[in-house]
């Protein structure tokens, strides 16, 4: 089955992908493969279809769109559980089967087989796993998977930013860090990045002036310029000067943006950072309480009014979570033109974080608390950015995995020829 997809996909368009996948499922049992996509706002669950598909193998009948809240698909995408999906007759069982590129969360399987052992869960995820690495490989460049995965248009500046961000969630055994960034169809000026190096991890948010097109040009000439600098070798204080320097050489002293950079030494939990106007990291510790750090703001880049910027330090705890996050966030006002503010903020994360939620799941929720206090429209870009850094030794998969909402893998052990008796 693997070998199979793996050697088609090399020269395959992503419409071909439902009926190859059914085709090379066979092999291990599985009567239907069906392909579903989270959309952009992780509000629903879309159907792949494409060519090649018919009433036996296709997705002819079947419903193109699901909900996350309130199915059991949607309850197996956000626990990154595999769930039962009810009986298929003879044919078996359905099953949902998280899509994860990685930790970051693409979709769902639906798949039909009449086995229900140790093996058959382990090629559930296999499957699952080869078919998120072939979506990744596609989706830059298919127009497809985007108009699939969009439930409204995108303005140019969102169109812009989705492009530029790395994946929104990410997990290595030493941190697990996830990101969000609402309204996910007319994002703006907020931005935001992460990169390894070695034992380092950096993190950088941007909030760029505006909520237009050229907001979105400012907050992609800023993340670009510290993407280069950093790769160059720079400094975080160095990386925002020349941030400020490639805004006042675009836009003269017209256009700015806020900013925190940070880099998590991972052997000791030591954090580097300088804030350039932004609103101040929380730290969450224990999932009890929260701190909010403090480091004297610089001025935002391209304003160019030289003040110093500081290089602030702090040291986390194993199990710390860092929270960056835009005034977006907090200042989205609700019914009486009430903020939604620090404390509820703050709140929300401990509260679900208690839950045992994985972290892109809690943040998913997070923005959809933001959207409806603010009765599903927001006047301004809200972002946030988690970190939680494990611990000083790079082998805590486990609690990674469940963080980032991973399947728990099929108990291991030799493989055994799986035997069909002929009728």
């Amino acid at each position: 089955m693997l070998a199979g997809l793996l050697t088609a996909s090399h020269l395959m368009p992503l419409e071909l992908l439902p009926a190859r996948t059914a085709e090379h499922a066979a092999a291990v049992g599985f009567s239907h493969v069906l392909i579903y996509l989270g959309d952009l706002r992780r509000e629903v669950l879309r159907l792949l279809t494409g060519e090649g598909l018919d009433a036996g193998r296709g997705a002819v009948g079947e419903e193109s769109e699901l909900k996350i809240e309130g199915t059991v698909a949607g309850r197996a995408y956000q626990h990154g559980e595999i769930l039962l999906g009810g009986s298929a007759g003879p044919q078996g069982n359905h099953w949902w089967v998280p899509l994860l590129d990685g930790t970051e969360r693409l979709g769902m399987l639906r798949i039909t087989t009449a086995d229900d052992d140790a093996r058959a869960r382990e090629d559930m995820i296999l499957l699952a796993s080869v078919l998120a690495l072939i979506i990744d490989s596609r989706r830059r460049s298919s127009d497809s998977h985007a108009r699939l995965t969009r439930t409204q248009p995108l303005n140019i500046a969102a169109e812009m930013q989705w492009h530029l961000m790395p994946p929104r969630t990410y997990a290595d055994g030493r941190v697990v860090i996830s990101a969000a960034m609402e309204p996910a169809y007319a994002i703006s000026g907020d931005a935001y990045d992460y990169a390894t190096a070695d034992h380092v991890v950096h993190l950088s948010l941007f909030d760029a002036m505006g909520h237009d097109t050229a907001a979105g040009l400012t907050a992609h000439l800023a993340l670009g310029t510290c993407r280069n600098s950093r790769r160059r070798g720079a400094g975080l204080v160095e990386i925002t000067e020349r941030i400020e320097g490639a805004l006042i050489e675009q836009f003269g002293q017209q256009r700015y943006a806020t900013g925190i950079l940070a880099d998590l030494d991972t052997r000791t939990g030591a954090l580097t950072w300088v804030n350039r106007g932004q609103q101040p990291p929380v730290v969450i510790r224990g999932g009890r309480w929260s701190t909010h750090l403090s480091c004297r703001p610089a001025h935002p880049m391209g304003t160019g009014l030289d003040l110093p910027v500081a290089l602030c330090h702090d040291q986390l705890e194993p199990g710390d979570r860092l929270v960056l996050y835009t005034d977006g966030i907090t200042e989205a006002r609700g019914a009486g033109d009430e903020e939604f503010g620090l404390d509820r903020f703050t709140d929300f994360l401990i509260r679900h974080h208690a839950d045992g939620l994985p972290v892109p799941e809690t943040l998913r929720r997070l923005v959809h608390a933001v959207l409806e206090y603010h009765d599903g429209r927001l006047q301004d870009d809200a972002t946030v950015l988690f970190c939680e850094w494990l611990g000083p030794v790079a082998t805590r998969t486990d609690r990674a995995a469940a963080l980032a909402g991973l399947p728990s893998p099929a108990p291991t052990g030799p493989r055994r020829e799986r035997r069909r008796i002929s009728p």
